[in-house]
């Protein structure tokens, strides 16, 4: 069955041609699971804190100008304003139509530069994206107003559903989705899944995206989980593999990354390979930031947060990994102004092993 595209605000026909592609000249660093600084008291790093606690399955999270953080529940839809300086949180709103089922639920959230709260959720049919006007003046559980579409038919799964949402540095919406495991979907420029689109906030397909009349900006993926840009404007992604190798890819606009023909470093001229690879095991990841000269991956699995230095030609130092097994499953990082990393556990997903207290916002200065 032919997947189906549509969109909220008449998306121009996709193109048909075959991508040409690119491959990768730098080899993938493949990361290991050696930890530096893994707890308290250990040598280069210092033990996180807590911020927030007995959050429910805790996905997206969109940062305030004033510091606060929107915090989204997967299950719920219900959305918390957090002061991560005190903790205090307020009930903003519940997102109407999530469709919670396993993977799918209310996912990412990103606040648009028009001040709109942008939200990725599982709805009845499809993932698609709205935006709201966020009015914190307005009494608890009541400040999501104005509901817009933005982007629908998006496609939807038990798994893979994507959902990470980001804006650029050049004030576009960029989208992360996943192939809700139909590996078919990932080459298919006339489906939305499998890829990284590129939008406009109010939903056209991104004025110079690679395939005129598309919003597609880049395919060939399984499941993207991570968006950041580094100090260059260069944007990454973070996607879970399948049985062997997790990825993290410095995106190009048009460029394949190569699933279901290929997971991970395969030095194939019409894909591109990734910056660095790991095992399934060791991070499974999900949520990246960017600070202090390196990417921060959150891996669910593997139950640490890496840190990977990025060079300025694209390629990547050593992985290390930081709170190693102390907090239980990772999910979304959110970097400060002041260098800290805000980081969200995951372990209420169904998935994980709740302890006391969880899920949980977490304070972590790199050392």
């Amino acid at each position: 069955m032919k997947p189906r595209t549509v969109t909220a605000l008449a998306l121009l026909p996709l193109l048909g041609a075959a991508l040409a592609g690119c491959g990768s000249s730098a080899p993938a660093v493949t990361a290991t699971a050696t930890a530096t600084g893994s707890g308290p008291g250990a040598s280069g790093s210092a033990a996180a804190t807590t911020v927030a606690d007995r959050l429910n399955t805790p996905w997206g999270v969109a940062r305030l100008p004033d510091g606060a953080l929107l915090v989204g529940s997967r299950d719920t839809g219900r959305i918390l304003r957090i002061d991560p300086r005190t903790g205090a949180r307020t009930d903003v709103g519940t997102v109407p139509g999530v469709d919670a089922f396993v993977e799918g639920g209310l996912l990412g959230l990103a606040l648009g530069p028009n001040g709109r709260l942008y939200a990725y959720y599982t709805a009845a049919d499809d993932n698609r994206i709205v935006s709201f006007a966020y009015d914190p003046s307005r009494p608890t559980g009541a400040q999501l107003t104005d509901p817009a579409a933005v982007l629908a038919g998006i496609p939807k799964g038990d798994n893979h559903d994507g959902g990470r949402i980001a804006f650029g540095p050049d004030g576009l919406l960029y989208v992360g989705t996943g192939e809700t495991g139909r590996s078919e979907l990932a080459q298919d420029r006339n489906s939305l899944g499998g890829k990284i689109l590129r939008i406009t906030p109010d939903g056209a397909p991104a004025p110079g995206n690679p395939f005129p009349g598309s919003p597609v900006y880049s395919l060939g993926h399984r499941n993207v989980q991570g968006l950041a840009w580094d100090a260059q404007g260069r944007l990454w992604a973070s996607e879970f593999g399948q049985n062997t190798w997790d990825e993290l890819n410095l995106i190009e606009p048009g460029a394949n990354y190569g699933w279901p023909v290929v997971e991970g470093k395969a030095g194939r001229s019409k894909y591109t390979d990734p910056v660095v690879q790991w095992r399934p095991a060791d991070a499974s990841p999900s949520g990246i930031a960017y600070a202090d000269g390196a990417i921060w991956l959150a891996g669910l699995r593997g139950q640490r947060l890496w840190r990977i230095p990025v060079n300025g030609d694209g390629t990547a130092g050593t992985p290390a990994a930081v709170l190693d097994h102390t907090d239980g499953r990772l999910r979304t990082v959110v970097a400060e102004p002041d260098g800290t990393l805000l980081v969200t556990t995951s372990n209420t997903d169904g998935r994980g092993d709740p302890r006391p207290g969880d899920d949980r916002i977490l304070r972590y200065r790199p050392s």
